[in-house]
C-alpha cells in the first residue's frame, strides 16, 4: 500500500521501540523514511504509575524506515476530543531482538 493518500494528513506512527509519534505526514520515500511536521510523541502510563501520561512537542521529525512498525490515520475530531494527559494504557513492547 502506498503512503500518498496520506501525505498533509494527520497519522500516528508506532516505532520498534514502542514510542507513539503524532503529527502531519509531510513526506515519505520507498524505504518508508517518513517526515513528520507539527509532530508531538505520546508517553501513555500504566494505571498503577502515580503520573500522568504526556505530549511532548517535537516540531519536525524523521523517522527512519527500518524503526516504523505501523502508519495509521488518525481521526482528527476524535483525536482532539481526548485529553490524553488522562489515557491510562500498558506500555507497547519493542520489537526489537535483545
Amino acid at each position: 500500500m502506498s503512503l500518498s493518500s496520506y501525505v498533509d494528513k494527520k497519522v500516528c506512527i508506532i516505532t520498534t521501540d514502542g514510542r507513539c509519534l503524532v503529527g502531519s505526514l509531510s513526506s515519505y520515500d520507498n524505504t518508508t523514511n517518513l517526515v513528520l511536521s507539527n509532530t508531538v510523541e505520546r508517553g501513555i502510563r500504566s494505571a498503577d504509575e502515580g503520573v500522568p501520561s504526556t505530549e511532548t512537542p517535537v516540531g519536525v521529525y524523521l523517522v527512519r524506515g527500518e524503526n516504523v512498525c505501523l502508519v495509521g490515520l488518525v481521526d482528527e475530531e476524535l483525536d482532539m476530543s481526548i485529553n490524553w494527559t488522562e489515557v491510562k494504557g500498558a506500555p507497547i513492547r519493542t520489537t526489537k531482538n535483545p
